[in-house]
Protein backbone atom coordinates (compact mmCIF):
# COMPACT_ATOMS: atom_id res chain seq x y z
CA UNK A 1 0.00 0.00 0.00
CA UNK A 2 1.16 3.40 -0.40
CA UNK A 3 2.83 5.28 2.37
CA UNK A 4 2.55 8.92 3.33
CA UNK A 5 6.19 8.85 2.71
CA UNK A 6 5.16 9.13 -1.15
CA UNK A 7 3.65 12.27 -0.46
CA UNK A 8 6.52 13.66 2.28
CA UNK A 9 9.71 12.03 1.44
CA UNK A 10 10.63 12.96 -2.21
CA UNK A 11 12.57 16.23 -3.81
CA UNK A 12 10.88 15.71 -7.04
CA UNK A 13 8.57 13.51 -9.43
CA UNK A 14 8.43 13.09 -13.35
CA UNK A 15 4.86 12.82 -13.80
CA UNK A 16 2.39 15.83 -13.76
CA UNK A 17 1.64 16.22 -10.01
CA UNK A 18 -2.60 15.86 -10.16
CA UNK A 19 -1.18 12.09 -11.68
CA UNK A 20 1.06 11.33 -8.68
CA UNK A 21 -1.38 12.72 -6.14
CA UNK A 22 -4.30 10.41 -7.66
CA UNK A 23 -1.76 7.35 -7.83
CA UNK A 24 -0.84 7.30 -3.93
CA UNK A 25 -3.98 8.87 -2.56
CA UNK A 26 -7.17 10.51 -3.57
CA UNK A 27 -7.87 14.36 -3.97
CA UNK A 28 -10.38 15.06 -1.22
CA UNK A 29 -10.88 18.82 -1.97
CA UNK A 30 -10.12 21.12 -5.31
CA UNK A 31 -9.63 24.49 -4.02
CA UNK A 32 -10.64 27.37 -6.78
CA UNK A 33 -7.90 28.74 -8.76
CA UNK A 34 -6.11 31.46 -7.48
CA UNK A 35 -5.26 34.59 -8.98
CA UNK A 36 -1.54 34.29 -8.52
CA UNK A 37 -1.32 30.87 -10.84
CA UNK A 38 -1.80 28.86 -8.08
CA UNK A 39 -3.97 25.57 -7.69
CA UNK A 40 -4.71 23.98 -4.07
CA UNK A 41 -5.72 20.33 -3.15
CA UNK A 42 -6.99 18.55 0.21
CA UNK A 43 -5.37 15.15 -0.72
CA UNK A 44 -5.90 11.64 1.34
CA UNK A 45 -3.31 9.55 2.01
CA UNK A 46 -3.39 6.25 3.76
CA UNK A 47 -6.32 7.83 6.00
CA UNK A 48 -3.95 11.59 6.34
CA UNK A 49 -5.36 14.74 5.10
CA UNK A 50 -2.52 17.10 3.50
CA UNK A 51 -3.36 20.56 1.82
CA UNK A 52 -1.02 20.29 -1.23
CA UNK A 53 -0.59 23.87 -3.03
CA UNK A 54 0.94 23.88 -6.85
CA UNK A 55 2.03 26.24 -9.41
CA UNK A 56 3.76 25.72 -12.81
CA UNK A 57 3.56 29.67 -12.99
CA UNK A 58 7.55 31.05 -13.16
CA UNK A 59 6.26 34.00 -11.28
CA UNK A 60 4.18 31.73 -8.45
CA UNK A 61 7.07 29.16 -8.27
CA UNK A 62 9.24 32.06 -7.14
CA UNK A 63 7.14 32.84 -4.21
CA UNK A 64 6.25 29.44 -3.49
CA UNK A 65 10.02 29.02 -2.95
CA UNK A 66 9.79 32.02 -0.47
CA UNK A 67 6.89 30.39 1.44
CA UNK A 68 9.81 27.48 1.81
CA UNK A 69 12.17 30.40 3.05
CA UNK A 70 9.85 31.58 5.35
CA UNK A 71 8.58 28.18 6.89
CA UNK A 72 12.23 27.47 7.92
CA UNK A 73 12.94 30.48 9.87
CA UNK A 74 9.69 30.54 11.34
CA UNK A 75 7.40 28.11 13.48
CA UNK A 76 4.32 28.82 15.83
CA UNK A 77 1.66 26.85 16.96
CA UNK A 78 -0.58 28.74 14.71
CA UNK A 79 0.78 28.33 11.38
CA UNK A 80 0.40 24.62 9.68
CA UNK A 81 3.07 23.02 8.95
CA UNK A 82 5.00 22.38 6.13
CA UNK A 83 6.02 19.40 5.80
CA UNK A 84 7.66 18.74 2.15
CA UNK A 85 8.60 21.06 -0.71
CA UNK A 86 9.26 19.10 -4.00
CA UNK A 87 9.59 19.76 -7.81
CA UNK A 88 7.50 18.25 -10.78
CA UNK A 89 8.06 18.13 -14.46
CA UNK A 90 7.09 22.17 -15.08
CA UNK A 91 6.25 23.05 -11.76
CA UNK A 92 6.42 23.77 -7.55
CA UNK A 93 4.71 21.83 -4.65
CA UNK A 94 4.46 22.61 -1.03
CA UNK A 95 2.92 19.72 1.42
CA UNK A 96 1.77 21.07 4.33
CA UNK A 97 -0.95 19.84 6.95
CA UNK A 98 -4.16 20.12 6.93
CA UNK A 99 -6.24 22.48 8.97
CA UNK A 100 -10.22 21.78 9.99
CA UNK A 101 -11.80 25.28 10.05
CA UNK A 102 -13.30 28.28 7.80
CA UNK A 103 -11.23 30.65 5.97
CA UNK A 104 -12.66 33.44 7.18
CA UNK A 105 -13.06 35.19 3.23
CA UNK A 106 -13.72 31.87 1.23
CA UNK A 107 -13.25 31.61 -2.03
CA UNK A 108 -15.85 29.30 -2.43
CA UNK A 109 -19.85 30.05 -3.37
CA UNK A 110 -21.79 29.99 -0.07
CA UNK A 111 -25.00 27.82 0.13
CA UNK A 112 -28.47 29.52 0.21
CA UNK A 113 -29.25 30.76 3.63
CA UNK A 114 -25.67 29.98 4.72
CA UNK A 115 -23.76 32.31 6.82
CA UNK A 116 -20.45 34.07 5.77
CA UNK A 117 -17.88 32.38 7.85
CA UNK A 118 -16.51 36.00 8.63
CA UNK A 119 -19.67 37.77 9.59
CA UNK A 120 -19.93 34.57 11.79
CA UNK A 121 -16.71 35.26 13.37
CA UNK A 122 -17.80 39.09 13.95
CA UNK A 123 -20.72 37.98 15.83
CA UNK A 124 -18.82 35.92 18.34
CA UNK A 125 -18.72 36.98 22.06
CA UNK A 126 -15.63 40.08 22.09
CA UNK A 127 -13.28 37.42 23.98
CA UNK A 128 -13.15 35.42 21.93
CA UNK A 129 -12.37 37.61 18.86
CA UNK A 130 -10.17 39.61 21.17
CA UNK A 131 -8.35 36.03 22.05
CA UNK A 132 -8.07 35.44 18.02
CA UNK A 133 -6.82 38.56 17.46
CA UNK A 134 -4.14 38.41 20.28
CA UNK A 135 -2.90 35.10 18.17
CA UNK A 136 -2.76 36.89 14.86
CA UNK A 137 -0.39 39.34 16.69
CA UNK A 138 1.51 37.09 18.06
CA UNK A 139 2.76 35.49 14.72
CA UNK A 140 3.58 38.70 13.30
CA UNK A 141 5.92 39.82 16.70
CA UNK A 142 7.71 36.20 15.78
CA UNK A 143 7.51 37.46 11.98
CA UNK A 144 9.53 41.00 13.14
CA UNK A 145 11.68 39.02 15.15
CA UNK A 146 12.91 36.95 12.79
CA UNK A 147 13.02 40.03 10.35
CA UNK A 148 10.39 39.39 8.03
CA UNK A 149 7.85 41.86 6.54
CA UNK A 150 4.41 40.30 5.64
CA UNK A 151 2.53 41.54 2.15
CA UNK A 152 -0.83 40.35 1.20
CA UNK A 153 -1.80 39.38 4.91
CA UNK A 154 -6.11 39.70 4.76
CA UNK A 155 -8.72 38.03 6.46
CA UNK A 156 -8.64 35.31 3.21
CA UNK A 157 -5.38 34.28 5.23
CA UNK A 158 -7.35 33.10 8.48
CA UNK A 159 -8.89 29.35 9.23
CA UNK A 160 -11.17 29.89 12.21
CA UNK A 161 -12.40 26.59 13.71
CA UNK A 162 -15.69 27.83 15.44
CA UNK A 163 -16.23 24.33 17.26
CA UNK A 164 -12.66 24.49 18.98
CA UNK A 165 -12.38 28.42 19.22
CA UNK A 166 -8.84 27.88 17.46
CA UNK A 167 -7.53 30.14 14.90
CA UNK A 168 -4.80 29.02 12.09
CA UNK A 169 -2.65 31.63 9.73
CA UNK A 170 -1.57 30.25 5.93
CA UNK A 171 -0.28 31.31 2.89
CA UNK A 172 2.89 33.12 3.55
CA UNK A 173 3.92 33.53 -0.19
CA UNK A 174 4.18 37.18 0.02
CA UNK A 175 6.42 37.43 2.94
CA UNK A 176 10.00 39.33 2.45
CA UNK A 177 12.85 37.95 4.40
CA UNK A 178 13.96 42.29 5.35
CA UNK A 179 12.06 45.54 3.92
CA UNK A 180 11.86 46.35 0.70
CA UNK A 181 11.29 49.04 -1.44
CA UNK A 182 8.04 49.15 -3.64
CA UNK A 183 8.94 48.74 -6.80
CA UNK A 184 5.33 47.78 -8.36
CA UNK A 185 3.10 51.12 -7.00
CA UNK A 186 0.09 48.28 -6.10
CA UNK A 187 1.45 45.42 -4.15
CA UNK A 188 -0.87 42.63 -3.19
CA UNK A 189 -3.64 42.59 -1.03
CA UNK A 190 -7.01 43.11 0.32
CA UNK A 191 -7.46 46.96 0.34
CA UNK A 192 -8.81 46.74 3.66
CA UNK A 193 -5.69 46.09 5.36
CA UNK A 194 -2.75 47.81 3.45
CA UNK A 195 -0.96 51.17 4.15
CA UNK A 196 -1.01 53.78 1.81
CA UNK A 197 3.02 52.90 0.98
CA UNK A 198 1.65 49.80 -0.65
CA UNK A 199 0.18 51.82 -3.22
CA UNK A 200 3.35 54.38 -3.40
CA UNK A 201 5.92 53.25 -6.24
CA UNK A 202 9.69 53.31 -4.43
CA UNK A 203 7.63 53.58 -1.03
CA UNK A 204 9.69 51.64 1.70
CA UNK A 205 8.30 48.60 3.41
CA UNK A 206 8.76 47.85 6.50
CA UNK A 207 7.70 46.89 10.46
CA UNK A 208 5.47 50.00 10.26
CA UNK A 209 3.47 49.19 7.67
CA UNK A 210 2.96 45.61 9.12
CA UNK A 211 1.53 48.19 12.23
CA UNK A 212 -1.01 50.02 9.94
CA UNK A 213 -1.93 46.10 8.58
CA UNK A 214 -2.38 44.92 12.05
CA UNK A 215 -4.61 47.67 13.18
CA UNK A 216 -6.64 47.23 10.57
CA UNK A 217 -7.18 43.19 11.16
CA UNK A 218 -8.40 44.89 14.76
CA UNK A 219 -10.88 47.01 12.56
CA UNK A 220 -12.40 44.07 10.42
CA UNK A 221 -12.76 41.57 12.71
CA UNK A 222 -13.89 43.73 16.10
CA UNK A 223 -15.98 45.93 14.21
CA UNK A 224 -16.70 44.29 11.14
CA UNK A 225 -14.68 46.13 8.45
CA UNK A 226 -16.11 49.32 10.23
CA UNK A 227 -13.90 52.70 11.49
CA UNK A 228 -16.67 53.85 13.16
CA UNK A 229 -16.59 53.84 17.00
CA UNK A 230 -20.01 52.93 17.52
CA UNK A 231 -19.53 49.59 16.05
CA UNK A 232 -16.11 48.65 18.03
CA UNK A 233 -16.65 45.97 20.16
CA UNK A 234 -13.22 46.62 22.23
CA UNK A 235 -12.72 49.23 24.91
CA UNK A 236 -12.50 52.60 23.95
CA UNK A 237 -8.75 51.91 24.86
CA UNK A 238 -8.46 49.49 22.49
CA UNK A 239 -9.72 51.52 19.92
CA UNK A 240 -7.58 54.38 20.31
CA UNK A 241 -4.43 51.77 19.66
CA UNK A 242 -5.54 50.70 16.67
CA UNK A 243 -6.53 54.12 15.34
CA UNK A 244 -3.11 55.23 15.94
CA UNK A 245 -1.45 51.75 14.31
CA UNK A 246 -3.45 53.13 11.06
CA UNK A 247 -3.02 56.70 10.79
CA UNK A 248 -2.06 57.52 7.24
CA UNK A 249 0.67 59.27 9.06
CA UNK A 250 3.40 56.57 8.72
CA UNK A 251 5.53 58.48 11.59
CA UNK A 252 2.24 58.65 13.62
CA UNK A 253 2.54 55.38 13.77
CA UNK A 254 3.83 52.50 16.27
CA UNK A 255 7.35 52.40 15.19
CA UNK A 256 7.42 48.75 15.49
CA UNK A 257 5.12 45.58 16.07
CA UNK A 258 6.33 44.91 19.41
CA UNK A 259 5.61 48.76 20.08
CA UNK A 260 1.90 48.29 18.61
CA UNK A 261 1.40 44.84 20.68
CA UNK A 262 2.76 46.30 23.77
CA UNK A 263 0.43 49.51 23.73
CA UNK A 264 -2.67 46.70 22.59
CA UNK A 265 -2.10 44.44 25.58
CA UNK A 266 -1.68 47.61 28.31
CA UNK A 267 -4.90 48.72 26.29
CA UNK A 268 -6.33 45.54 27.31
CA UNK A 269 -6.17 46.16 30.94
CA UNK A 270 -7.24 49.55 30.82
Amino acid sequence: MPSQNALLDIAQIDTELESYLTGIGKISYRFPAHDSGCQSFGVTVDGQRWFVKYSDVPQAITWLKQAVRFHSAIQHDALPRLHNAFSTPKGFTLVYDWVEGEILRPERELKPGEMHPRERFCALPTDEIIGAINVIYDVHLVVEEKGFIAEDFYDGCIIYNFEEKRIHLFDFDHYHPQPFINERGRLYGSTRFMAPEEFQKGARIDETTNVFMLGRTAFVLLANSSNARQDWKGTEAMWQVATKATNPNRNARYPSVQDFVTAWHAAMDT
